[in-house]
């Protein structure tokens, strides 16, 4: 910025000097005093003015850095608060259920079990929670070190429908796999897998029973645009930008019921954002809720 002022300055200087008026059709050397001591104030001028610019612009920037520095700050104070309360409801249960068992050792087999039960599966959240936490980390602050690979899309979707057998036949959804089968992509296998398997997985826990999943994907010149939609009961429309937010639910006590985490979505917005891509979500005017991913081919 400083040298490009000093430049418009310089030439406004050299014109001006040259120049004594607009009605002048040639050039002609510094033949008196006054000119040099024109160009000299120009010069003085064009620097003091090419100084204040350079302080103003670096005030700016520390401003920024400043204001940035705040926010970052802020995000993490308030992504520390929700961690803590997450983990406060497994933690708290798996104390108080083992705490009932070990002050009570005469306590009845079936209780026990119920409670032993009941702490495997706070254990069990409670470790989904912390390997979330560890991805989502990884992505940020460790992106770098991810290993990158040529990826079928395809046999991954259909590696994870098959995995998903059981919970399609439990709530007798369906499944219409329409992806072609060259889908590849340049990516990490791990966090690609994430992806799509969070976005079935919410598909298969919220769009309601008797419902359809549909799975497209198109090429276009320089991505894969894949949806993956359902004709459930979507989500309000008051809430539908939030779902990519970090510990948001829509429905809280559906979520912790189910074993979630939270998180399934920020993670999947993290890996496509890191993977050069987009992602969205819409609600279909017919019903349901329609997943838009773009991955580079």
């Amino acid at each position: 910025m400083f040298l490009i002022v000093m430049a418009i300055f310089a030439i406004y200087a050299v014109i001006f000097i040259l120049f004594e008026d607009f009605d002048r059709r040639r050039l002609n050397a510094f033949d008196e005093v006054s000119d040099w001591h024109l160009l000299l104030f120009s010069v003085v001028v064009m620097i003091g003015l090419g100084f204040l610019l350079y302080r103003y612009a670096k005030r700016m920037d520390q401003r920024i850095t400043s204001e940035q520095e705040q926010k970052n700050s802020q995000l993490r104070r308030e992504l520390t608060q929700n961690i803590a309360h997450e983990l406060k409801t497994p933690v708290a249960s798996i104390l108080g259920y083992s705490e009932t068992l070990l002050e009570n050792p005469d306590i009845e087999p079936d209780i026990a079990h119920k409670f032993i039960v009941r702490t495997h599966e706070q254990a069990s959240r409670l470790t989904s929670l912390l390997q979330d936490i560890s991805l989502l980390n990884k992505m940020e602050y460790a992106a770098q070190d991810l290993e990158m690979s040529r990826v079928n899309v395809s046999l991954l979707v259909a590696d994870i429908i098959s995995e998903s057998e059981h919970s399609f036949e439990a709530r007798q959804m369906t499944v219409k796999n329409c992806m072609p089968q060259d889908v590849n992509v340049t990516g990490n296998t791990a966090l690609l897998y994430s992806v799509f398997r969070n976005i079935i997985d919410n598909a298969i826990n919220y769009a309601g029973d008797n419902t359809t999943i549909e799975i497209t994907a198109r090429k276009s010149t320089h991505y894969w645009d894949i949806e993956i939609s359902d004709n459930g009961k979507g989500v309000p429309d008051e809430l539908i930008s939030r779902i990519f937010e970090r510990f948001f639910t829509v429905d809280k006590g559906r979520s912790k019921s189910l074993g979630g985490t939270g998180l399934g979505l920020a993670i999947v917005k993290n890996a496509v954002l890191l993977h050069g891509g987009m992602v969205s979500a819409k609600n279909i005017p017919t019903g349901g809720l329609a997943v838009s991913i773009t991955l580079k081919i």
